[in-house]
């Protein structure tokens, strides 16, 4: 069965919903459920999350225009935890068949040297999709935050003062629950917007991993029980409302250098991601940046991020240098 799922607020009780012909939201469980509480009662059950879904309907419903629009509503995070220390925010790069142009071009310094950039890429190409079951090439790999960085759908996403540089980096994300014995449980795709200072980037391809530590986002839906092939859609930039850039978009298996598979296990294969309870938001890449088309992002720009077939669009908004948290001095215990 397939299933949109959508967490949302009326800030004074959250709730989650199942998604009706894009249209409506009828509620799933009480006021206060969420994702992860239902997966955890269907472990303890024994049933399974869809038949957890099934059995939590309920007949109350709400517009899903409103609460899209944030008429008296607020979407959140398509997967959370309830402590955000316990969610992990990681991603692979350079993972789609036109996501190497890109980056090559913020790297590239001879005309006739292979950048490292393409040169992951190219094992990629050689090696990221193995036989089912085999282990193929590692992918480039990267860490974000933990939830704390996590945002929804109509957040916005702080460019903090340090930072060089705020961009959309639309990708398809992936949430995973550790169960009880340590074994990673897909929950489902959400829309993504894995946002990256690609000016930090361009000075050194090493500066890649401080470029990453930013907020994100992720939304509004979580789709259960689809499978990652071949997916098509728009990116785009709004300025005042107005559209100055956008770009078609191809992503899924289909268009990918690595199977999921093959990212899954590069991913899990470490035992400190295993952790019983913990939550898990991976960004697969993308292969468009408006960056590459010489966009640069500024305060109250709107990202926007929708693919067919999956659901309402992610936009989100960024807001430069708004609540940078101070510089931190480091003190020595006395």
């Amino acid at each position: 069965m397939k299933y949109q799922l959508i967490q949302f607020t009326d800030f004074s009780e959250r709730y989650l919903g199942l998604v009706r012909d894009n249209n409506c939201i009828e509620q799933v469980g009480a006021a206060g459920e969420t994702v992860y509480q239902l997966f955890q009662k269907s472990e303890s059950s024994g049933h399974s999350f869809s038949q957890e879904i099934e059995d939590s309907l309920t007949n109350i419903k709400y517009d899903y225009n409103d609460v899209y629009e944030g008429q008296g509503y607020e979407i959140l995070p398509s997967m959370d935890h309830p402590d955000p220390h316990h969610l992990y925010v990681a991603g692979t790069g350079l993972t789609h068949l036109g996501s190497a142009s890109g980056r090559n071009s913020m790297h590239e310094t001879k005309p006739d040297d292979m950048t490292d950039s393409m040169k992951m890429f190219q094992m990629g190409i050689e090696g990221g999709k193995p036989e089912a079951g085999g282990i193929g090439v590692q992918p480039e790999w990267f860490y974000k935050g933990q939830g704390h960085c996590l945002k929804g759908h109509g957040d916005f996403l702080n460019q903090p003062d340090y930072a060089l540089d705020g961009g959309e980096e639309a990708e398809i994300a992936v949430s995973y629950i550790i169960d009880k014995d340590g074994n990673p449980v897909r929950m489902g795709f959400s829309l993504g917007n894995e946002f990256s200072d690609h000016k930090m980037e361009r000075i050194n391809y090493l500066y890649l991993a401080h470029s990453k530590i930013r907020e994100c986002a992720i939304g509004p839906e979580l789709h259960v029980g689809i499978e990652l092939d071949d997916y098509s859609g728009t990116v785009s930039i709004l300025r005042n409302d107005s559209e100055i850039w956008s770009s078609e978009i191809s992503t899924g298996e289909m268009n990918m250098s690595h199977s999921l598979e093959n990212l899954e296990y590069h991913h899990f294969k470490y035992a400190q991601f295993c952790q019983p309870g913990d939550v898990h938001i991976h960004f697969l890449g993308t292969p468009v940046l408006s960056y590459s088309d010489k966009i640069c992002l500024q305060d109250g720009d709107e990202m926007s991020f929708k693919l067919k077939n999956f659901g309402r669009a992610l936009k989100n908004k960024i807001k430069i240098n708004d609540n940078s948290p101070s510089m931190k001095r480091v003190r020595t215990v006395k």
